[in-house]
């Protein structure tokens, strides 16, 4: 089988989130093998180089579980699918995955966009809580908006923080987090955490994020398309910035050596949400199963 290493919301290599993508279609168990040997936090599976109803069947692993979506998976599987199984330069590929079909539009300017499901927004947090299992004061939270889970497809736990200072000093008490979601009966069975803040490192970026996934064997994410999308859906419905539209920059994995940019773009019109998730996709290598 063939196999290709990404960096995926990177704008140049060796930055971004990096992502193993495998053309072959082996059983259940050799994929989450595979996903293991690779050690990144997640594994595509481009399971056919032929299309299925207009698009190409993928499955999506991390080290832990097979997820239904994920952001970063896939617009490195499109890549893929366009620049090496396909080899021509259209201007949309669509993938098949758990959610059902993923859109995906390649722009002139290098940028891959998704189009990502209506979002669907759960249970709100206490602030104190949340800020005990972020190993942060309760001032340090913004009070100002909702700690809320939001889901796309993929469903992330939104933590509003007034400052870059806290963004960056969080750490997540696992088992306080275990607990909190243990006590409580969540909407939509989030389990992971975006923390966020209207300041960013890079005066060309509008918000720095961190994604804690611990749960699912993922400390934390370099870049997280899905929450991304989720953190979109969730700056229109609460009128972060004001009105019903953004067009921002968000930078994230700084803390872990690996920068990422990702492009947001999100709109509500009487209930309905426009939301894209864009970045760029670098090559790093291709090679073969043996």
């Amino acid at each position: 089988m063939k196999f290709y290493i990404l960096d995926v919301f990177a704008e140049d290599k060796y930055a971004g989130n990096q992502l193993a993508v495998i053309r072959g279609n082996p059983t259940t168990q050799e994929m989450h093998a595979l996903t293991r040997e690779m050690n990144y936090s997640e594994t595509t599976f481009i399971t056919s180089d032929l299309p299925e109803d207009g698009g190409y069947n993928t499955r999506i692993f991390t080290p832990a579980s097979e997820l239904q979506f994920a952001g970063h998976p896939t617009l490195g599987t499109a890549y893929v699918v366009r620049e090496e199984i396909i080899g021509e330069p259209l201007e949309e590929i669509v993938l098949n995955e758990g959610v059902g079909q993923i859109p995906v539009e390649f722009a002139e300017d290098g940028v891959l966009w998704m189009t990502q499901k209506q979002p669907q927004f759960g249970t709100v947090f206490k602030p104190k809580k949340m800020a005990k299992i972020l190993s942060l004061l309760p001032d340090e939270i913004d009070k100002d908006f909702p700690i809320q889970e939001v889901s796309t497809g993929l469903p992330f736990i939104m933590v509003p923080l007034k400052t870059i200072k806290a963004v960056k000093r969080a750490k997540v008490k696992v088992k306080r987090l275990q607990k909190l979601l243990a006590e409580k009966d969540t909407i939509l069975g989030a389990d992971a955490l975006f923390v966020f803040c209207p300041h960013a490192e890079d005066a060309d970026n509008d918000i720095h994020a961190r994604c804690f996934v611990h749960l699912h064997g993922i400390p934390e994410d370099p870049a997280t398309g899905s929450a991304n999308g989720n953190f979109a859906a969730y700056l229109v419905k609460h009128r972060y910035y004001g009105g019903t539209s953004i067009d921002i920059r968000v930078e994230q994995g700084y803390e872990i050596q690996r920068p990422s940019l990702l492009y947001l773009r999100a709109s509500e019109d009487d209930g309905q949400f426009d939301i894209r998730v864009g970045g760029r996709v670098q090559l790093v290598a291709r090679g073969e199963l043996v």
